[in-house]
């Protein structure tokens, strides 16, 4: 396998967790009597360059098609978030209603709606079908395809050049990397600047967030490594900010190399100090991270086990990708969860990939009165403890697995 930044031979291993299925794949009741596909699940990273990545088993097309079943909507936080952004960028750049933002993967218009709110314009691209169809009903251009540089020459020809491009949570899915950020650098308005947020490698590996690793994630970033990234394609990363978003996330703001109008802040080189000095930029780094995930599969797995041998009932909240993760790489099935409640309709009534354990409402939780419920996406824990606040009713209590089970 190569390095899809830098064409370098990967040869160290970074994490190896056999296999799973895509972790966005639910399944039908009739599904569950039919062979389901598994795919590798190992890592590898590059000592050139110090990407983190997964070869593209399957690939994007069929990941992000029309049963995709991941909607931004339905998280508080994650709306709460975006809106904040749009305040802030829309003040930032002094953008008006002569300005076009463009929004890169805008799943169902989560955050453009408030650009539009404000009278911008605004336009996305998103291949899932059924999240660009939301998007539309919002009244939010959205064009169903794949961007790169494709896309970007004939946006570009038709004079489509945004004075702002986001990209949340999307540098991870591009499985190639060097065309999608070409794409950038085609596309973007001279005097324009590109947003990107994607979760923090360091965060990943400090904070034990092995369940963030999934098919869908091509790429696992550090600001060293999207900074090299960038620079190759001419585009200048000016600022950097640390966000607490999805575990420990990094939010980059790029520029054209020609456009000096934006100096580069000093955040930038302190971030890229920090990650030094952390030692980011040496393999041994990156070689201790399976033990380290072990070790939370192994507490995980006890817990669970010794539940069901006092006779408890353990429920889960949230059937997000990074819970099938977690289930698949534990081998968790439904003897152990008896069910996954999720906020979306669009998961309810499905099974999750691989452990088969049904998707319900949240009502069921109050029906019947679990002894714990697990918090799979425990990057929004707070929301969710919060919500579900009416367990300690009955002596319920929640649990969180990473980075090891807390249990409150």
């Amino acid at each position: 396998m190569k390095c899809r930044f830098c064409g370098n031979y990967l040869k160290h291993q970074f994490i190896d967790m056999v296999s799973a299925p895509p972790s966005n794949s639910f399944l039908t009741k009739e599904q569950l009597d039919k062979p389901e596909v598994f795919y590798p699940l190992r890592l590898m990273v590059c000592e050139k360059c110090w990407l983190v990545q997964i070869d593209e088993y399957k690939k994007s097309e069929e990941i992000f098609n029309k049963d995709y079943t991941y909607f931004s909507s339905y998280s508080k936080t994650w709306l709460r978030h975006a809106k904040k952004y749009v305040d802030m960028i829309i003040s930032r750049l002094s953008l008006n209603a002569t300005s076009l933002v463009m929004e890169i993967a805008s799943n169902d218009g989560y955050l453009l709606q408030y650009f539009k709110e404000k009278g911008i314009p605004c336009m996305g691209i998103e291949p899932s079908v059924s999240t660009a169809q939301e998007a539309r009903k919002k009244g939010i251009e959205t064009l169903e395809e794949f961007f790169g540089v494709g896309l970007a020459e004939k946006l570009s020809n038709e004079g489509r050049k945004p004075d702002l491009i986001i990209g949340n949570n999307v540098l991870a899915h591009v499985p190639n990397i060097n065309d999608f950020v070409k794409g950038l650098k085609i596309i973007l308005k001279p005097g324009g600047v590109i947003t990107m947020e994607f979760p923090h490698l360091m965060r990943l590996v400090e904070g034990n967030q092995f369940d963030t690793i999934y098919h869908e994630h091509f790429s696992y970033f550090s600001l060293h490594t999207v900074n090299r990234i960038f620079s190759s394609h001419d585009l200048v990363i000016f600022d950097v900010e640390e966000l607490p978003t999805h575990g420990g996330s990094l939010r980059i703001y790029a520029r054209h190399v020609e456009d000096n109008s934006k100096p580069v802040e000093q955040r930038v080189a302190a971030l890229l100090e920090k990650e030094k000095t952390r030692g980011m930029l040496a393999i041994d780094y990156y070689l201790g991270f399976q033990h380290k995930a072990d070790k939370v599969k192994y507490a995980f797995l006890s817990f669970l086990v010794e539940q069901k041998k006092r006779g408890k009932k353990v429920v889960a909240y949230g059937a997000a990708a990074k819970g099938n993760t977690l289930l698949n790489y534990c081998g968790v099935k439904k003897d152990l969860i008896e069910f996954v409640v999720d906020a979306s309709p669009y998961k309810q009534g499905k099974y999750l990939p691989g452990s088969h354990i049904p998707v319900v409402a949240e009502k069921e939780i109050k029906r019947t009165k679990p002894d714990y419920v697990l918090i799979l996406p425990w990057n929004i824990k707070d929301e969710i403890m919060e919500q579900l606040g009416y367990i300690h009713e009955w002596d319920g209590r929640f649990v969180v697995p990473i980075p090891e089970i807390e249990i409150s």
